[in-house]
């Protein structure tokens, strides 16, 4: 499970946020067939920035600008 590595109840909080708040900025540029793919790649994403992050709005930055990137090479 993504989260697994959080154990602290405020980190887990922000990080199920900073998911809803990624996806749903991008599933709509996601084909259907892939949102379940995605969705599990976005929440490692969240999960491996979350202890670098200051914030749920730092840390959404921090996926969104990782995914797109990533997402075009």
């Amino acid at each position: 499970m993504p989260f697994s590595s959080l154990s602290d109840p405020t980190d887990l909080a922000r990080a199920y946020a900073a998911l809803e708040a990624v996806w749903n900025e991008v599933k709509d540029s996601i084909p259907a067939a892939e949102h379940e793919k995605e969705r599990t790649r976005i929440a490692y994403l969240v999960a491996g920035f979350a202890p670098m992050t200051l914030d749920e709005d730092d840390l959404k930055r921090h996926v969104v600008l990782h995914y797109r990137h990533s997402a075009e090479t």
